[in-house]
């Protein structure tokens, strides 16, 4: 049960950075674009686990044949997901964004079962479904202009397909490699999917921008805590939950991400957004709930034998 219970903590853990985000990439923003702030925060945070990884000896090695699969890894995340979601955002709302990256636990188990052999039952369908409209809930305005243009959707749906083949990659790497390691490897190679797209676009306007401190130090936080702590915790709850039960968290992203912005922003926190957290919240518990069929037969017959035994001539099995 304790194990559980870290594991779930990962996996929140991982949301909150990811939700809080946000609000720095807004102040990054201010002063540099989207590619020079995904670049130097992968660079950043690439140094900074290459050595937590030497100094702790945790640095495995990949093995020649799976290099392939530690690329394939960089490119869905963050390189694809990335530029789905970023580009995306100049033609749809950010509410519709965020719906229709909140499909991506109703897309998993269709991968998961396909790739990993990992059976989903009713109860966590429900939970998906359920966590989802408390999502659509939360991130809908209806006197938001919800009009998007049909790239801006596909472009989304990059990012969501992006995701769910990090994840099928992911699932297969943790069997092999610790999470420190994956993340690592993952972070370095990411930068030189980016590299060549930052010097065409970003590298000279980048040079000729005066030093904002700001959003240098915004940087900072990205690269420690969105690039790499929320990575680790996300790859180890994949390892352990599996695909299914580790994507249904990306929902409360956007539950965060209002919390964050009430906080942080001041932003009004309306009831229908905590209606809408509370039936997130309720939909993750749904999908997590594991009723143990055959533990529960067990500690039946044990009490009816129980029964059995303490009845006058009634002679024990054993």
């Amino acid at each position: 049960m304790k194990n559980k219970i870290v594991v779930y903590l990962a996996a929140i853990m991982a949301m909150a950075f990811w939700a809080i985000s946000f609000v720095w990439v807004k102040i990054v923003y201010q002063a540099y674009g989207p590619l020079t702030t995904v670049f130097f925060r992968l660079v950043i945070a690439t140094v900074l686990l290459f050595i937590y990884t030497k100094l702790t000896g945790r640095l495995m090695k990949p093995e020649r044949k799976d290099w392939k699969a530690f690329i394939l890894l960089a490119f869905f995340e963050p390189f694809l997901y990335f530029m789905g979601e970023s580009f995306g955002l100049k033609y749809v709302a950010s509410t519709v964004a965020a719906v229709i990256v909140a499909t991506i636990p109703l897309f998993s188990p269709l991968a998961a079962s396909r790739f990993h052999g990992e059976k989903v039952s009713v109860r966590t369908i429900l939970g998906i479904i359920l966590s989802f409209a408390g999502v659509t809930v939360v991130v809908l305005d209806t006197s938001e202009n919800l009009s998007a243009s049909l790239l801006g959707i596909g472009l989304e749906f990059v990012a969501v397909l992006a995701t769910i083949g990090y994840t099928v990659v992911l699932k297969g790497l943790t069997k092999k490699y610790n999470t420190t390691s994956i993340v690592t490897y993952q972070s370095f190679i990411g930068i030189f999917y980016f590299l060549p797209f930052w010097m065409t676009f970003e590298m000279n306007s980048f040079i000729h921008t005066p030093v904002n401190v700001d959003s240098l130090i915004a940087i900072l936080k990205l690269a420690i805590f969105a690039s790499g702590f929320a990575f680790l915790f996300f790859t180890y709850s994949v390892g352990k939950l599996g695909i299914n039960k580790a994507n249904i968290f990306m929902n409360s992203i956007p539950v965060f991400t209002a919390i964050f912005a009430w906080l942080i922003l001041g932003e009004t926190l309306s009831l229908q957004k905590l209606t809408g957290i509370t039936i997130v919240i309720a939909g993750l518990f749904l999908a997590q709930m594991r009723i143990r069929k055959k533990a529960f037969k067990n500690i039946q017959d044990e009490v009816h034998r129980s029964k059995r035994e303490e009845r006058p001539g009634t002679v024990s099995a054993q």
